[in-house]
């Protein structure tokens, strides 16, 4: 039967297709309702959807974006289905605003998969971002001795859950000794509001590299179901940013408003270090500053139709994973 719901053909050739995330990880539109036009009609409360030209739609999307009215994007909600690390979706779930039901190890087998970095996200600790790595790789020696002690600990914390299972001890304990990289797997459904919030934060380049590249994939899934939408987040959210009463004060010193444009302020030359300071703006902040003024690259989020799989394929590679002496 034809549905009569808002749909969008490139949401459709997505939906319910497997696209891999790192090892062993995916994320999957599982199913979404509304479109960017229903965030306009719900803006606007009104019927006249049909008359609407897509520019007064993007215009009035780019306007609520701008100015953070954001209750008319929760009314689109979209449902994923992923995997990934635990370690990972201990993050992930610090997005409280989100309707979630993850894999239980206390009924379910778990699919003994272990996420193992890659040699060049394999790096020392950050000496400037103590929640972060390094840009440049560690050397291979030090990542092959650690691959070597990975192996070895998930060899035996697989085999002890193996034998746990085996032996019939109750599934919620064999489980408790696996390790973090153990991958879990869950339905996840946000509204637009939400969404956006959460991929602004882990597309960012602070954010951990793993997650990023979920952050990645879901991104090109919402540029299929909200195109301009899509376009109002990257624009305002992703390249665009905030500036603080300093921030404000060192430009008005070099720049004012003539003519509906702006010019360079008579007198103007150039703001050091000092004149910074002066302005209340601390070291950090005027590097902070300086970054914010420099020209972003546009990222590209568009999905890779080919690296898609389809439901069947995904499961059997997750029922190969799974303990063969006590999976049913």
């Amino acid at each position: 039967m034809e549905t009569k719901r808002p749909t969008v053909p490139a949401a459709e050739e997505i939906l319910g297709g497997y696209f891999p995330v790192l090892d062993h990880g995916f994320v999957a539109l599982v199913d979404y309702m509304g479109t960017d036009a229903d965030v306009e009609r719900a803006a606007r409360v009104s019927y006249g959807h049909g008359t609407r030209k897509v520019s007064q739609t993007r215009g009035l999307i780019r306007y609520l974006r701008r100015h953070a009215h954001t209750t008319p994007s929760e009314m689109v909600e979209l449902k994923f289905h992923c995997s990934m690390p635990i370690f990972i979706a201990r993050q992930w779930v610090r997005h409280r605003t989100a309707s979630i039901n993850e894999l239980s190890a206390r009924y379910s087998l778990l699919p003994l998969l272990f996420y193992e970095p890659q040699p060049p996200s394999f790096a020392y600790q950050s000496s400037t971002n103590n929640q972060g790595r390094q840009q440049d790789p560690a050397p291979a020696t030090l990542y092959s001795s650690a691959v070597e002690r990975w192996e070895r600990v998930r060899s035996e914390a697989a085999d002890t859950y193996g034998w746990l299972l085996e032996e019939d001890v109750a599934r919620e304990l064999a489980r408790i000794d696996l390790p973090l990289s153990t991958y879990t797997q869950w339905y996840w459904k946000i509204d637009l509001h939400n969404l956006l919030h959460f991929l602004t934060l882990r597309v960012d380049p602070h954010a951990q590299w793993e997650i990023r590249e979920f952050g990645r994939i879901m991104a090109g899934m919402l540029e299929r179901v909200a195109p301009l939408t899509y376009e109002a987040w990257l624009d305002y959210n992703v390249l665009g940013t905030q500036l603080s009463f300093g921030e404000r004060a060192a430009l008005a010193k070099l720049l004012e408003a003539e003519g509906g444009g702006l010019a360079i302020r008579d007198g103007a030359t150039s703001l050091g270090p000092d004149d910074l300071a002066e302005l209340g703006l601390s070291g950090r902040e005027a590097r902070e500053l300086l970054e914010k003024i420099e020209r972003p690259e546009r990222p590209d989020f568009r999905l890779d139709l080919s690296e898609m799989r389809s439901a069947e394929e995904m499961s059997a590679k997750m029922a190969e994973a799974v303990p063969t002496a006590t999976a049913e």
